[in-house]
């Protein structure tokens, strides 16, 4: 299907066209889902109808209701292409996540003939199928509300405001995997988490300082020591890392925790980049 967009959207003249409402995105889903069930990418895990040996279970075992409700403890969500088009947001999000866990291409088995039964497959791939589910998802995810996205591990996240996206795509500098890239991946996932809370925002924040506190003897040899100190005032002093009554928390903590959180990734960015192009002059 050709993806892109036509006349009355790029010249602005449709004012349906920038996001879609809950109802329209869980029709554009039913359609996914009821695509890539007819092409058994769900064969491993619902198992399949067979003219002779009748229903054979997945690896969900025979009654996938119970088996959905176990994970998600919530009823009636099954079968998908019956209920979906009432879910709420949070079943629809859900159910993206578990259908991520479950979904396989499938690779290699056999046709049975006999009656059209159908193919019935033995070998798949997982990731292969991840992949395929993420991009369909995401091309309809991304146009509700601010913007969301499934990420490589499953998870809904909110997509990066306007013009800071690059950010979350850069690669860190190489330094040290467990105290640093680790820890700002960490951060990130804390952030973007769909319904992440405004504690977990601040923790985020948090933990991007703390980043910053290891490097901070090296961040010191490449920049001023009055820069240096400014980089931790902003943390210290509106309530992020610790708990005094100097602090200012009578903020709008929506709008400033966003600011916040950016502007660290941004300077640990930057500092971890002077961090290496000093070490790179002096070996």
């Amino acid at each position: 299907m050709v993806n892109r967009r036509y006349y009355s959207t790029r010249t602005g003249k449709n004012p349906d066209a920038v996001r879609f409402d809950l109802p329209m995105l869980c029709r554009l889903f039913r359609d996914i889902y009821l695509e890539f069930r007819s092409n058994d990418y769900f064969q491993e895990a619902f198992g399949y109808e067979c003219v002779d040996e009748g229903e054979v279970p997945g690896k969900l075992g025979g009654d996938i209701e119970a088996q959905m409700f176990r994970t998600l403890r919530k009823p009636n969500l099954w079968q998908i292409q019956d209920k979906c088009v009432n879910y709420s947001e949070d079943d629809f999000f859900d159910v993206i996540e578990l259908l991520h866990d479950w979904i396989s291409k499938p690779i290699d088995g056999f046709h049975h003939s006999f009656a059209n039964c159908g193919w019935h497959y033995h070998t798949f791939d997982k990731k292969g199928g991840q992949k395929e589910f993420r991009d369909k998802i995401n091309d309809i995810i991304c146009d509700y509300k601010d913007g969301y996205e499934l990420s490589e591990n499953g998870e809904i996240l909110e997509l990066a405001e306007q013009g800071l996206d690059l950010l979350f795509e850069a690669d860190l500098p190489s330094y040290d995997p467990e105290n640093v890239e680790k820890r700002v991946e960490t951060a990130i996932l804390k952030f973007r988490r769909y319904r992440s809370s405004l504690n977990d925002r601040r923790d985020a924040i948090r933990d991007l300082v703390d980043v910053l506190e290891f490097l901070r003897s090296k961040i010191k040899q490449v920049i001023t020591s009055k820069d240096e100190g400014d980089l931790f005032n902003l943390a210290n002093n509106f309530g992020v890392r610790h708990h005094n009554e100097q602090q200012k928390t009578n903020f709008d903590k929506g709008i400033w925790y966003s600011w916040m959180f950016y502007y660290y990734l941004a300077t640990i960015h930057a500092c971890l980049r002077l961090i290496e192009k000093a070490e790179d002059k002096n070996p």
